[in-house]
């Protein structure tokens, strides 16, 4: 039996997204045995990504509900900038936070935690490049791969997603 039977797991696309954040967690979700579903801004749409690698949406982010995942994955790019002014995306990352589920963001991804209004008081990381965005938020940015602080797990860039990528998998594990 896999450890993440019966479990579901959000991610969002959208075009521009860094390829690599998106696809290794995803897979390596998915090894792990959850269910993960990818939700852009329209369903069965091909969005690009940043390195050009093709990511089709599996549902509209406007159908989706929380209550149906165990957690989900915002991933870098230049996407989060454009998707956190959805206000659906932000009601959904303020529902999972409420509901204290796994809100993971690697790199450029915790400008939508920002708009969401849920980094305040949370350790974090994420690229440099948004240090001061954290920081000026509320967060307490730190420079490490890998930073977990209650729900929410935090990488910088793609070098780290195998730590990035371990660490969800032992929260969702453990949540089970």
């Amino acid at each position: 039996m896999s450890t993440l039977t019966n479990c579901r797991i959000l991610i969002f696309v959208g075009d521009d997204y860094e390829d690599l954040e998106l696809w290794y967690p995803k897979l390596r979700l998915e090894e792990a045995g959850a269910k993960v579903v990818v939700a852009g801004q329209k369903s069965g749409v091909s969005y690009r990504g940043k390195h050009g690698y093709p990511c089709e949406s599996d549902t509209a982010i406007a159908d989706v509900l929380s209550a149906d995942f165990d957690g989900v994955v915002v991933v870098g790019g230049w996407m989060p900038d454009k998707l956190r002014r959805d206000a659906k995306v932000l009601e959904l990352v303020r529902e999972f936070n409420a509901a204290k589920k796994m809100i993971a963001s690697i790199c450029h991804g915790p400008w939508i935690n920002i708009s969401a209004g849920i980094v305040r008081g949370v350790r974090m990381t994420s690229t440099p490049g948004i240090k001061d965005d954290l920081t000026n938020a509320g967060a307490v940015w730190v420079d490490e791969p890998v930073v977990v602080d209650g729900h929410h797990i935090s990488s910088r860039r793609p070098p780290d997603l195998p730590a990035f990528g371990a660490a969800m998998v032992r929260f969702l594990a453990q949540a089970k």
